[in-house]
């Protein structure tokens, strides 16, 4: 008898991640039946890397809503499951990382009685406000799951220290990298009309900077922070390009183009599909971010990343000095920033080291793992 599972994502970096995922269960149709569920907390930007990895959602909830808020999409995920979870009846769950999808999924995946299995599983600032909500999201996920699949040996050992059972925990790597091969690969063979477009925009004689920033915590006095440390770095290095696709979110929005509108070689940007965004990361020359994803992705293609926050739940890359952690300090920006421009010797020993987020196998291992209980469940019903 086949296993039912059922991936849940609501995101954009939820998707890129679970993606490879869908992809790896549904070459395998003896052993399991699979099925995907969007919550589309996030509409466009989820639909963009939907339509790239070629997944059509059995079920979309379709919550996304002007001034969504916690509150309503909490209770909303809750009862749009409900009726999916008890048509499909699944055997497994899957969420992945810290969104309020991930959180809500698991709690209502548990009311189904379906073993709950946490992609991503593990990662811990040990601060419940930073980043808010998602520590506590995924705080809360590792609560309620079954089976959590740790990207690291940190991970893993956090795990181990709330008493999950050892047997219980995969350290898979990440699978992000599984998504990253694939998509650098891809892009490198199509010409959509965002890529048409920075070609045509960016001037690639000079130093590319990517800068990428959306997290809550960073709203108000932290961004204002950072676009002063982008116009200095801008003004001071006028052999370089400051790139900075432009979260949606007015609370990013007025400070960035209020600070950063009028320098010549800022060029500010929507939002890029994740196509696009790959393309331009293997074309930067460094990344500036607070973004999770970033921090694991542009490692393996060898960029440096200066990490716009206090804390990080990726330590691994920290210790490994493939990122560095400068917060929403305007001197620490510039200071960290300029000695990558022009210090060669470290730049080249940033950009040469290990990427500590896996091997771009983490999908496979995950599916092994799950091939393995159904047979230990197989042999104890025998038995």
């Amino acid at each position: 008898m086949k296993m039912k599972n059922l991936i849940i994502f609501g995101t954009r970096p939820e998707a890129i991640k679970m993606a490879p995922l869908v992809k790896e269960f549904q070459k395998n149709t003896i052993d399991f039946e699979t099925k995907v569920c969007v919550t589309a907390q996030h509409r466009e930007m989820l639909d963009q890397v939907l339509s790239f990895f070629d997944i059509t959602p059995d079920y979309d909830l379709d919550l996304m809503k002007p001034n969504q808020n916690l509150y309503s999409l909490t209770g909303d995920i809750i009862n749009g499951l409900k009726p999916i979870l008890e048509d499909f009846q699944p055997d497994y769950v899957y969420v992945h990382g810290d969104t309020t999808t991930t959180m809500v999924a698991s709690i209502a995946a548990f009311y189904s009685g379906a073993k709950v299995c946490h992609v991503e599983a593990g990662l811990r600032t040990f601060d419940k406000n930073s980043p808010f909500p998602e520590e506590m999201n995924r705080s809360i996920a590792g609560r309620v799951c079954d089976y959590h699949f740790a990207p690291t040996i940190t991970s893993q050992e956090n795990l181990l220290r709330e008493n999950i059972a050892p047997k219980n925990i995969l350290v898979t790597g990440n699978t992000v990298i599984d998504a990253l091969q694939y998509s650098v690969q891809k892009v490198n063979g199509i010409e959509d009309e965002e890529i048409i477009f920075l070609k045509k925009e960016l001037d690639f004689k000079k130093r590319i900077i990517l800068v990428t920033g959306h997290r809550r915590e960073n709203h108000g006095q932290g961004f204002v922070n950072i676009c002063a440390a982008l116009k200095q770095i801008a003004i001071e290095n006028p052999d370089t390009e400051i790139i900075y696709p432009v979260h949606l979110n007015p609370n990013v929005q007025k400070p960035v183009y209020k600070l950063l509108v009028e320098i010549k070689n800022v060029k500010l940007i929507k939002p890029l599909a994740y196509p696009a965004f790959v393309w331009l990361m293997n074309k930067a020359h460094l990344i500036i971010t607070d973004s999770g994803g970033v921090q694991e992705e542009a490692p393996s293609l060898g960029k440096p990343v200066l990490v716009m926050r206090d804390t990080t739940e990726r330590p691994e890359a920290v210790d490994v000095g493939t990122v560095i952690l400068v917060g929403t300090d305007t001197e620490k920006i510039i200071k960290e920033t300029q000695e990558l421009l022009d210090d060669t010797h470290k730049y080249k020993s940033m950009s040469s080291l290990h990427n500590p987020y896996g091997d771009g196998n983490a999908c496979q291992r995950i599916v092994e793992f799950i091939i393995g209980l159904g047979k230990s469940e197989n042999s104890e019903t025998v038995k």
